[in-house]
């Protein structure tokens, strides 16, 4: 056990080293060098005198601060002011943020967030993803009777795969994956001693840590494998099988209660949203693991790599890369050797199908085919984590079986075959097609590493099986060749930035801030402030990045960008939604205050204010106040007619409010003129919105907030109802006299 103990120390050090920049030099693991390397107005200014502007290491990754950063900021800061993280009002005109899973809420570790400074938080939420996966991997593998230098080296494999170093600055997918191997290892432990009841509680503390980490896709692998992983350890019971069944049916029920709070709001908001609209198209390359792309399962960057901007494979690297090292490959190779059985089996056989649902097979196309919900918008490469989960593991059984058994290196002729066909590919296919000069030189140069690690690989292997050679160096030497093949590809990929270039303050958004209003604004230019980036700094805009966003705003924004009532699918863009036709009166309806533009806008409704470098700042004249008061209304009896009604510009929507529901004529008097109101909006928070009217007749309030069941509304304390107003806002009924209003977010 000290051992074992001393080899986890051992892979603490190798994760610190990975993470030195973090630990030695407070750079955070985020791509923050994008925010102001990429994006205007932050590249506008100077940042420690690079006037060239600040070199972004890796275009690829933005997600990280155009998404999961902003979002988990924003859930932790209403649980630090005591509040549910219910709703942002900051994107899409307010859109679900617990709902949202990929805001992670409820995720056991954000606990971090409590105690540190937000960013170094972050930080150590990243760290602890390769380092909590290796060690539950090693544990498990302890328990299959591996040894501790096999068990470490299936830790490595995984911790430093392809998968993990892909997606590592996105804070949700590996925290959701690296529960795998402790889930796992909760099994063998519940089937081994059923009468233990601390392992049923590790196994849905790990379930419900997966679920609650904020990747439904990725959990709902970690399930499905855990779940087949349960009924194959179950066939081979011959007593207790009812016992145990009994145990894990109930350790799955108490699962689903827990995860009551997260799922329940989830799919309420997944039957409101455009998911299963979605218009990526699966046919198009790249949606699948093209297969040439196989090829960086041996040499990680024959296409080159994004982080060094000579990638020429198909779009994108970050989806196709399941490299878990030349080394453990080789050595997954030789434990699938000549007809695996038991474990090794299993894990052959799932990993191998789970590669042919990430290849364009044609039983991979048949979900996309049936269109089965969720499934079918869901992009298959993901499923590399267990690909590369299954690699880890095997490797670890072969080396394994190279250390007890008389395994033979038969299985290495076929990673020898296939480094040498592409290299004979790279070097010969430029004379035949002179086009691919430029990017197969690219290949060469980076078969010449895998290449070296391979020859090292076998050398060191036949040290291992050599007697006379020290067996205890030769592994270490082993493992030291894995552990520099994985930081130095890992390393390559991932970006590590300064702390001050996260989020940092500049004038435009001091500007903006300036204005105690309530207001939106938009960008009539992509390049300006990306949707999201406006949460962190407590500025509401109209646009928004995410897979999950209300159908109706979708459709609103479509008719908006279009000039006509025109809700028909596809909108013209896909989850990330920037309106830029600031002429449209929808955008003043949306309470737009200040568009946003890196040229000269022509425009007799708006009006330059501020300027910021390249960044220009306008104030738009007709905007509508996000509360106000009107005395009639039209009713339309379809989406489609209200969104005509709502485009029609013989309607005044300063005096009539479209709404989707008949109501009775005489309920209030109709008119057209302008009645003496007053609305003040007395505070405005995430979820909830109190507001003074003082109106001389009974009347609709109009609340530009997007419409959402989970609202309530009160006057006065006695609740309210809430009517669908101008396809996508709120509107409740407001007696004549001075009233306070709420509204409350009820999940």
């Amino acid at each position: 056990m000290k051992l074992s103990r001393f080899l986890l120390i051992i892979f603490l050090g190798v994760v610190a080293i990975f993470f030195r920049p973090f630990i030695l030099e407070g750079k955070i693991p985020i791509p923050a060098d994008t925010i102001v390397g990429m994006y205007h107005p932050w590249r506008d200014v100077v940042w420690d005198n690079l006037v060239a502007g600040v070199p972004f290491k890796n275009f690829l990754i933005t997600d990280p601060v155009r998404q999961q950063y902003p979002w988990r900021k924003l859930a932790t800061d209403a649980f630090k002011n005591k509040q549910l993280p219910l709703w942002n009002p900051y994107n899409f005109a307010g859109t679900p943020l617990l709902a949202n899973f990929q805001s992670a809420a409820f995720y056991p570790l954000n606990v971090l967030f409590a105690f540190l400074p937000f960013s170094y938080a972050w930080g150590f939420l990243i760290f602890l993803q390769p380092l909590l996966a290796g060690i539950f991997l090693f544990l498990y593998l302890r328990e299959l009777r591996l040894g501790r230098a096999s068990s470490l080296l299936g830790a490595l494999a995984f911790s430093f795969s392809g998968f993990f170093i892909a997606w590592l600055e996105w804070g949700t997918i590996l925290h959701s994956a690296l529960w795998l191997p402790l889930i796992l290892l909760s099994i063998e432990k519940m089937v081994s001693r059923p009468a233990n009841r601390r392992w049923m509680i590790v196994f849905i503390f790990s379930l419900v840590a997966s679920f609650f980490a904020g990747h439904l896709q990725t959990f709902f692998y970690v399930f499905v494998f855990n779940l087949v992983y349960l009924i194959w350890k179950l066939s081979q019971l011959r007593t207790n099988r009812l016992k145990i069944l009994l145990s894990f049916a109930i350790s799955y029920l108490l699962f689903v209660i827990v995860s009551s709070i997260q799922w329940q709001p989830t799919w309420e908001f997944i039957n409101l949203s455009a998911r299963n609209i979605d218009q990526i198209d699966w046919r198009i390359p790249g949606w699948f693991i093209p297969w040439q792309n196989l090829v960086q399962f041996f040499a990680p960057d024959f296409f080159g790599n994004p982080a060094t901007l000579n990638y020429w494979g198909v779009w994108n690297y970050g989806e196709f890369i399941g490299y878990v090292g030349v080394v453990p490959l080789l050595l997954a190779f030789l434990a699938v050797f000549r007809r695996p059985k038991g474990v090794v089996g299993f894990f052959a056989v799932f990993g191998l199908l789970a590669l042919t649902f990430a290849l364009p097979t044609p039983w991979a196309k048949l979900p996309y085919w049936l269109k089965i919900p969720l499934i079918s918008t869901s992009q298959p490469t993901r499923l590399l984590l267990i690909v590369d989960f299954c690699l880890a593991v095997l490797a670890a059984f072969g080396l394994e079986k190279l250390l007890t058994e008389k395994a033979k290196f038969k299985s290495a002729l076929f990673l020898v075959a296939a480094l040498g066909f592409l290299w004979l590919a790279a070097l010969l296919l430029p004379q035949i097609v002179p086009g691919l000069t430029t990017n197969l030189a690219i290949s060469q140069r980076n078969l010449i590493l895998p290449t070296i690690v391979l020859a090292g690989g076998l050398g060191i292997l036949g040290l291992v099986r050599f007697q006379r050679f020290p067996r205890h160096l030769a592994l270490g030497l082993l493992l030291a060749l894995v552990c520099f093949d994985l930081i130095r590809f890992g390393w390559k990929f991932t970006p590590f930035t300064k702390g001050e270039w996260i989020f940092p303050s500049i004038e435009t958004t001091s500007f903006l801030k300036e204005d105690k209003t309530i207001f939106r604004f938009m960008s009539a230019d992509k390049r300006i402030l990306p949707p999201n980036f406006s949460v962190v700094y407590d500025l509401q805009t109209v646009d928004g990045y995410d897979p999950l966003y209300l159908a109706r705003y979708g459709e609103l924004i479509a008719a908006s960008e279009r000039g006509r009532p025109d809700i028909s699918f596809p909108f013209g863009f896909n989850r990330i939604v920037t309106p830029q036709n600031f002429n449209s009166r929808i955008v003043d309806l949306l309470n737009v205050k200040y568009v946003l533009s890196l040229t000269d806008l022509s425009s007799p409704k708006l009006g330059l204010v501020f300027k910021e470098g390249e960044t220009r700042v306008y104030y738009n004249k007709e905007f509508f106040p996000r509360a106000f008061m009107v005395y009639n209304f039209r009713f339309a009896e379809s989406r489609q007619k209200a969104i005509e009604l709502l485009m029609d510009e013989k309607i005044d929507l300063r005096k009539k409010v479209i709404l989707e529901e008949n109501l009775p004529i005489d309920l209030l008097k109709l008119t057209n003129e302008k009645i003496a109101n007053n609305v003040i909006i007395e505070a405005y928070q995430p979820n909830e919105v109190a507001i003074e009217v003082d109106t001389a007749q009974k009347g609709f309030l109009v609340l530009t907030d997007s419409y959402y069941p989970g609202w309530r509304a009160k006057i006065d304390g006695r609740q309210t109802k809430i009517y669908q107003a101008d396809y996508n806002f709120r509107a409740i009924i407001v007696p004549s006299g001075k009233h306070i209003i709420t509204f409350e977010y009820e999940n």
